[in-house]
């Protein structure tokens, strides 16, 4: 299928794109790595009047550490960045292991990591990383610009908070208040395939102490969903057979599956409970 007929624009600066933006309002659709729009374009789910590639903005493709100790990844910095990145390999490990994961290697070498949050398919790995690890996104308008939290970012399936005339420049993670360990493990019938169930694990601790935990599951309801209850549980707490078995419950009782091809209800319900026990079990596994 031939896509609706529409104008493109490839502004070189943010300033011109905030422009193009305010001309054209909520008929503009900004393309970053295009692995999910371009295909909704194609198969006319979408028909915006106006493309705004920002592919030629310069200072959006980055990733790296403030003094703060907290990143930043830039608009335009690619999955194939992101899964090659020695920085998260040494500090950021729920990153570094979902990175690898995320679709297959066409995808990962033109899709973006803000992009997929700004799609907010439910079954997006990268919300659920972020929401583990408390994540935000910046977005930037004429107007200025504002934090948002991920977990008020995606706000229903393929809906984001973003408003008229705002791009999201990058996405943040904050320091970790003490060590940082994670993991994300996911289940796909095949490599490349959305999840059957996904699952992201982020720990921040002081010694055997955990001062706060990140839990959030993929594939598993009409958004990702952040497990507060099994996170909570955690907190202030060590790691201990009772403690980790109390939050693989929790976790698995807010998943919220259905049956379809990829397996039962109560299939992928199990599925999130042994995820998030073996991860929380495995502190080896889950060191940067």
């Amino acid at each position: 299928m031939y896509p609706s007929r529409f104008h493109y624009e490839a502004p070189r600066s943010l300033d011109e794109a905030f422009g193009v933006l305010q001309a054209y309002g909520d008929e503009a659709k900004v393309l970053a790595g295009g692995q999910s729009l371009i295909p909704l374009i194609k198969l006319r789910f979408s028909a915006p009047a106006v493309i705004v590639d920002i592919n030629n903005i310069p200072g959006l493709d980055y990733h790296d550490e403030d003094t703060d100790g907290s990143l930043d990844i830039g608009a335009l910095c690619r999955h194939r960045t992101l899964e090659r990145s020695p920085l998260l390999r040494s500090r950021h490990p729920t990153m570094s292991r979902c990175a690898p994961l995320i679709a297959d290697p066409m995808v990962r070498s033109r899709g973006t990591l803000v992009g997929s949050l700004c799609h907010a398919d439910p079954q997006g790995d990268w919300a659920s990383v972020m929401l583990a690890l408390g994540g935000e996104i910046i977005a930037r308008s004429a107007r200025g610009e504002r934090a948002i939290p991920v977990s008020q970012f995606v706000i229903g399936p393929f809906q984001n908070s973003l408003q008229v005339g705002e791009i999201a420049v990058r996405a943040r993670v904050p320091a970790p208040r003490g060590t940082r360990s994670g993991t994300y493990l996911k289940l796909e019938r095949r490599v490349g395939d959305f999840a059957t169930v996904g699952v992201a694990v982020a720990l921040e601790t002081s010694g055997a102490t955990i001062n706060r935990a990140g839990i959030a599951l993929t594939g598993v309801g009409s958004n990702n969903i952040q497990c507060t209850a099994a996170e909570q549980a955690l907190a202030g707490k060590t790691l201990n057979p009772s403690t980790i078995e109390q939050a693989a419950a929790l976790a698995a009782e807010a998943a919220q599956p259905k049956s379809d091809v990829r397996g039962s209800a109560e299939y992928k319900r199990h599925i999130v409970y042994t995820f998030v026990a073996r991860a929380l079990g495995n502190r080896q596994a889950m060191a940067a």
